[in-house]
């Protein structure tokens, strides 16, 4: 497997693991290399962030 086709491959594994974006995950995976515990504990961080975020701002309102 070509390193563009495994990044590619680890990226859409942890988007679906860990709900973060496509462009975090490449930005991870640019950041930190292919090492899959550290991709994860990162994305895990990531997504937490956004999630308390989330909480102490609330839904966004739709209009």
């Amino acid at each position: 497997m070509s390193d563009e086709n495994q990044t590619t491959s680890l990226v859409q594994r942890l988007v679906e693991q860990t709900g973060i974006t496509e462009a975090q995950a490449h930005e991870l995976a640019l950041l930190i290399g292919l090492n899959w515990n550290s991709l994860m504990r990162e994305a895990k961080l990531l997504a937490a962030g956004a999630r308390a975020e989330v909480a102490q701002i609330g839904p966004l309102a739709e209009g």
